[in-house]
This record gives C-alpha cells, sequence and structure tokens, in this order.
C-alpha cells in the first residue's frame, strides 16, 4: 500500500513552505518535497526585505501594495524575533528621476494603504542631519525623506514557516526529485493507495479515486506516495516541474529575471537607501546586513539551467558603481574586495519592455483536472497570503478536517 497525503508540495522554497504551513493549518495531511536543499534556490537569494513595494504604487498596483503591507503587519507580529522595522531613506538629488511632490504623495498613499498603523509615516530630514547617513553624499543633495519598511533573513524566515508546518504534521523531503505523476484511482502496481494516519477515523479507509500517484527519487530509491491536490511551487523549476507531472499542461509563458547583490565589508548602521542607479534610474538598496553592507539588485534575463545562475562581472561593476556614486566609502572599492555575491531568480511573465516595470501579482495556473496548481512569481513579503489563497482553491477537493490554526495569528518558532 502507498502512502496517502491530502496534499504533496513540490518545492522547498517560501512559497512551498507557505503552503505546507497554510495545508497543516486546515489539518491537512502534507508531504514537501524539495530536490536540493530547504530555501536553497531564491528564498535564500532576495533583498531580504519584507515591504509593501513603494516603486509598485507608480504602476497602480495599489491592490498588491495592500496586500503585502497587510502581510508586513502580520509578519511583525507574528515574527518579531525574524522581522524589524528598519528606517528607509529617500535621498533626492538634482538629478534624481522622481521630484520631492511626487516622492511625498507616493509615501502619503503607502502610509494610507498600510492602515496608519505604527511606524507606517514618513517625514523630511533636517539639513543639519545628512552627516549622520552613513556617509551619504551630500553633492547636488537637495532633499531626503525618511519612511519604515522591514528586513529579514530571508534564509530564516523560510526555515522557521517550514519548521511551523512540521509542528503541525506536515513531513519534508529534502533531495527529493519528482520523476513524475500519474492521475489514477490505483497506482501502476494495481495497489489502492491508502490514507496515511489511518488510524484517524476521519482518514481510515479513504480510497484515491482519480487522485494522483507521485514517484520521486531520494540519493537511495525511488518512492511513490498519493495525493489528492499537487502543488507546484518550483520557483524557477516551475515549468520543468510542470513538464513531469502534467505534461500535456501548457505552462505560462514567463521569463526568468535574474537579481544580484554584492556585500562589501564596511557596516552601513543607520538604515537601508533606496537609491537610483545614475544611469538608468532602475531602483538599487543599499541596507546593513549581519555588520556590513548589501546592495542589489539588478534586473537580467536569465535563459540557461537556474541551478547555475551566478553573478556577472557586468553586474557587479554596475552595483558597485552604484555604491560608490552615493556612498564616497564604497567609491575604490573593487570586486575583491566583495565579501559575497549571489543570484537568484524572479519568475515573470514573459512580454515585451523592462523587467523592472513588469506586474509583480503572483500568477496561479490549475491544470485541466483542477487539482494541480502551479505557483508562478510572488513575493517574499506576501507568501502567507499567496499560500492561503492557493489553499483555498483547493479546500474543496479534500473532505474537511480539523482546523489546527489560522496562519494570520500564527507565531513563527524560535
Amino acid at each position: 500500500m502507498k502512502e496517502n497525503f491530502d496534499v504533496v508540495v513540490v518545492g522547498g522554497g517560501i512559497h512551498g513552505a507557505g503552503v505546507a504551513q497554510a495545508s497543516a493549518a486546515n489539518g491537512y495531511s502534507v508531504l514537501l518535497l524539495e530536490q536540493n536543499e530547504i530555501a536553497s534556490g531564491t528564498s535564500r537569494k532576495s533583498s531580504k526585505l519584507i515591504h509593501g513595494g513603494l516603486r509598485y504604487l507608480e504602476s497602480g498596483q495599489l491592490a498588491l501594495v495592500r496586500e503585502c503591507l497587510t502581510e508586513r503587519y502580520y509578519l511583525l507580529k507574528n515574527a518579531p524575533h525574524l522581522v524589524e522595522m528598519k528606517p528607509f531613506y529617500l535621498p533626492v538629488y538634482a538629478q534624481t528621476s522622481r521630484r520631492p511632490l511626487q516622492i511625498k504623495l507616493g509615501l502619503s498613499l503607502y502610509s494610507l494603504l498600510a492602515g496608519f498603523r505604527k511606524q507606517t509615516g514618513f517625514h523630511q530630514v533636517k539639513n543639519q542631519n545628512w552627516n549622520k547617513l552613513d556617509g551619504l553624499s551630500t553633492s547636488d543633495l537637495e532633499f531626503v525623506f525618511q519612511y519604515w519598511d522591514a528586513q529579514t533573513d530571508d534564509l530564516l524566515l523560510t526555515k522557521a514557516v517550514l519548521n511551523s508546518a512540521k509542528e503541525m504534521g506536515a513531513e519534508t523531503v529534502e533531495h527529493a526529485l519528482v520523476i513524475s505523476a500519474e492521475r489514477t484511482g490505483k497506482n501502476h502496481t494495481g495497489e489502492n493507495c491508502v490514507a496515511k494516519n489511518a488510524s484517524d477515523k476521519s482518514k481510515a479507509g479513504e480510497e484515491i479515486n482519480g487522485e494522483w500517484c507521485i514517484s520521486y527519487q531520494t540519493k537511495t530509491e525511488i518512492v511513490e506516495v498519493c495525493a489528492k491536490v499537487i502543488v507546484n511551487a518550483g520557483g524557477p523549476w516551475v515549468n520543468e516541474v510542470l513538464k513531469r507531472i502534467a505534461p500535456d499542461e501548457s505552462p505560462m509563458p514567463v521569463d526568468l529575471v535574474q537579481g544580484t547583490h554584492i556585500v562589501l565589508p564596511e557596516e552601513t548602521s543607520q538604515g537601508i537607501y533606496y537609491v537610483e542607479n545614475p544611469d538608468d534610474m532602475r531602483a538599487v538598496f543599499v541596507m546593513p546586513w549581519y555588520g556590513e553592507t548589501l546592495i542589489g539588485t539588478t534586473e537580467k534575463i536569465y535563459t540557461g539551467d537556474p541551478s547555475y545562475v551566478a553573478p556577472t562581472q557586468e553586474e557587479i561593476e554596475y552595483l558597485l558603481a552604484t555604491a560608490g556614486h552615493y556612498f564616497p566609502k564604497f567609491n575604490k572599492m573593487l570586486a575583491t574586495d566583495i565579501t559575497q555575491s549571489f543570484a537568484g531568480l524572479r519568475v515573470l511573465p514573459q512580454q515585451q519592455g523592462a523587467a523592472f516595470s513588469r506586474p509583480r501579482e503572483t500568477m496561479i495556473h490549475t491544470d485541466k483536472t483542477e487539482s494541480c496548481f502551479s505557483i508562478y512569481g510572488g513575493k517574499l513579503t506576501a507568501y502567507r497570503a499567496t499560500s492561503s489563497r492557493v489553499v483555498n482553491q483547493f479546500a474543496h477537493l479534500i473532505p474537511n478536517r480539523r482546523r489546527v490554526a489560522d496562519t494570520r495569528n500564527l507565531r513563527l518558532p524560535e
């Protein structure tokens, strides 16, 4: 007899962990399969920010901004040991593309969408205090605005969400590569799949009728399990996973967009700086990171195997030049001074134009059986809302279970 789970999640990044947590909170039996190690992909290579996306206001993505600001509130409440509010600084120079009135309007709307909660306001930093801003260049500096957003350690956050899921009964297997999935009432040996935790009277004797039999490869064996629902949270591998589990399904056309960060060996202690690259006016963050300074990110279309994404020399020089332009203390630093660099991949809708201006809303693709869900894109900040949305879409496919928790009020383990 093959083990049966209510939900099998493929992918151990922040969205896979979030779906596992939301499913377990609903009382579902969950198995999460990760082909490498937990949070080994993009979920540990982000900008480490829990934010609403101030710049998304310009493209009218108000619903996304409000959702992210609401999720920031939940994370501050449920994971204060992992998510901390930080002062953000927006310096305005003579050549800055966004002028002071435009920034004030944006920050006012940002505060409104955040619900005027604690630390949602902003103010203008007085000229006499500019010399306290980590050596920020004051040449042609006209204004500095300060507002609030949050920072996290994305690796620790992902692991905490998954540990929360495990505390509610979810199971995980690392180094587990999904080979295939078959939509059938019986597995290929002719055996019926039986419900996991058969001692539970609500699940005992449940037979899998027209559901999934999933095969995955570990380091030592091939394992088969059954599930009512599959959630594909493969991140940049999302379409590769979809080919294995639903080969007849048309994948969504997407671009993989590479974002590189570098770490320089001098501390930035006063807060996080939201600056523009002087050449293309793209937003770049300069922020404190474990006693050093993290700088990112870039946006470059990537067409190779996601496993081999890595910072390019061009991206490194771009970030060094941006940091040096605004902070003279970084002006003479070279690539050899970098203590760490990494690149992650965003999944964005395939379309013409710069990646920077594309929509950031998460897309959820459902297969023809309406029991396999693929998550495209997604933001670190909004992982919980995305996960809840996915679980709500398949809840009708699973018999009622005893609800364990509400993730909106579920404190993450330390």
